[in-house]
């Protein structure tokens, strides 16, 4: 049996895009998980499964919460393996002193080098930002409220299929959660 996350992209609360998390929970014991708990509620599940395909596993997520009503749902499953990397592999540690004002990007495919290159980093100061595998590290020293270095813009300047951003407290909580 193997632990696993699913971070969904753009869930929330209230509003438009709205997904309770007894729904997502339901969703994923329907899907044939277990120990299914959700975390904060913005998206984030950890249950148990036999299976070890995350793509399959992200796609019927993805088809479940769009058949509940959200429209262009994303969704990351990610192993305990890829977590503990993110966060052992911290590339931002010296710089990010808020962990409120710290993210970690969350992509389904590594960015390829020539487009994280193309990003003007000055243009976006005093955020900073580096990649890492599979994710992007950004801090936001002035908080994250008129930032441009949005899970979106990294989604559309990356090229990738899905990014979802969570702060450092949520990462390392979710860490803690499938270890």
């Amino acid at each position: 049996m193997t632990v696993l996350a699913a971070l969904l992209r753009g869930v929330n609360v209230g509003g438009r895009q709205s997904l309770p998390m007894a729904d997502l929970r339901r969703l994923l014991v329907d899907l044939g998980h277990g120990d299914v708990q959700t975390y904060l509620q913005s998206g984030n599940a950890v249950f148990t499964t036999e299976r070890t395909d995350t793509a399959k596993i992200a796609s019927e997520i993805e088809q479940g919460v769009a058949a509940l009503g959200v429209a262009d749902p994303g969704c990351l499953v990610l192993e305990p393996g890829r977590l503990r990397r993110v966060v052992d592999g911290d590339l931002l540690a010296e710089q990010a002193a808020d962990p409120a004002k710290y993210q970690v990007v969350f992509l389904s495919d590594p960015p390829p080098p020539d487009s994280v290159a193309a990003i003007d980093r000055a243009a976006y100061l005093p955020d900073v930002f580096a990649a890492g595998e599979r994710e992007v590290y950004v801090y936001y020293p002035e908080g994250i409220r008129r930032t441009k270095l949005t899970h979106a813009f990294f989604q559309k300047k990356l090229g990738v299929r899905v990014a979802t951003a969570r702060n450092w407290n949520t990462v390392t909580a979710l860490l803690e959660r499938v270890s």
